[in-house]
């Protein structure tokens, strides 16, 4: 039997405060946390938090396979971080959403990485929770008294269903593009 993708991204310690990690009813394994994508140097045995991560993340995944993917990243040069950590792990009919904390609010991208598209939105105040919702067409109440691994489920659902279509634009280019990195204080996970 092949290693998930939860105990490879373990095994590495890249899975970081976990909100929910474990099976789900409609896929093998699903995740909500933070993903290391480049540590920081340490000393000793100190413990550091990483020096670039993707925050606010959800995936859902079925042979190791991520089949959806969204989290926060705080610049969108990061996606080349994201998409070297997680490689193994992303396939090109998977539904992989971006939103970077430093997109012009009134831009939306399909950027393809190494064969792998990512839909990259900006992130202004709200949640990558409540941005996604919106985006796939969820409703909050609908999902209000589910547990979060029953949530997981209905959202990575909803998400590898999405057909939304995005101006296509190189990596460089949207880069060319971002903004400086804004860094907002008391950020959810």
């Amino acid at each position: 039997m092949t290693a998930s993708a939860i105990q490879i991204l373990e095994q590495q310690k890249r899975l970081l405060s976990p909100v929910y990690k474990g099976a789900l009813k409609k896929a093998e394994e699903g995740f909500r946390g933070e993903i290391a994508l480049k540590f920081a140097v340490q000393v000793a045995d100190e413990a550091k938090p990483p020096e670039i991560a993707a925050t606010q993340t959800m995936f859902a995944a079925n042979g190791g396979k991520l089949d959806f993917l969204a989290c926060e990243l705080d610049s969108l040069a990061y996606m080349e971080s994201l998409r070297a950590v997680l490689g193994d792990f992303l396939k090109p009919d998977g539904q992989y959403f971006v939103f970077a904390g430093n997109v012009d609010i009134s831009k939306k991208y399909s950027i393809t990485l190494d064969g792998i598209t990512f839909n990259v939105l900006p992130l202004d105040e709200a949640t990558v929770y409540n941005e996604l919702l919106d985006l796939i067409g969820l409703e909050r109440n609908d999902l209000k008294k589910l547990d979060t691994g029953a949530k997981l489920d209905k959202i990575a659902e909803a998400a590898v269903k999405f057909k939304g279509k995005f101006p296509v634009v190189s990596f460089e280019q949207g880069k060319q593009e971002m903004g400086p990195i804004r860094i907002p204080e008391n950020r959810p996970v």
